[in-house]
C-alpha cells in the first residue's frame, strides 16, 4: 500500500514528471508513492522517465478513467 498519493490528473507533461520527482525527493528510500495520471502521454512518459531515474514503477490500474501507478523510491 502506498504511503502517499499524488493526484496529477489534468497536469501536462513534463510537469507531472517533475512534480512526481520532487515528491519522491522528500521521501525516504523504500517508501511508496501512488500517482494518478491521465491516459495517453502522461501514462507512457512518467513511468518511463522514473524507471530511467532508477525508481521501481508498477501499474496499479487504468480502468477508472485514469492510470494509477506505484513508485517505490530506490535512489
Amino acid at each position: 500500500m502506498a504511503a502517499d498519493t499524488l493526484d496529477l490528473r489534468g497536469t501536462r507533461c513534463p510537469l507531472n514528471y517533475v512534480k512526481t520527482r520532487l515528491q519522491l525527493e522528500r521521501m525516504e528510500v523504500g517508501q511508496r508513492l501512488e500517482v494518478w495520471l491521465d491516459h495517453g502521454e502522461p501514462e507512457e512518459q512518467v513511468p518511463r522517465s522514473l524507471r530511467m531515474d532508477g525508481q521501481e514503477v508498477s501499474l496499479l490500474g487504468s480502468d477508472l478513467g485514469y492510470a494509477r501507478i506505484e513508485v517505490v523510491r530506490r535512489v
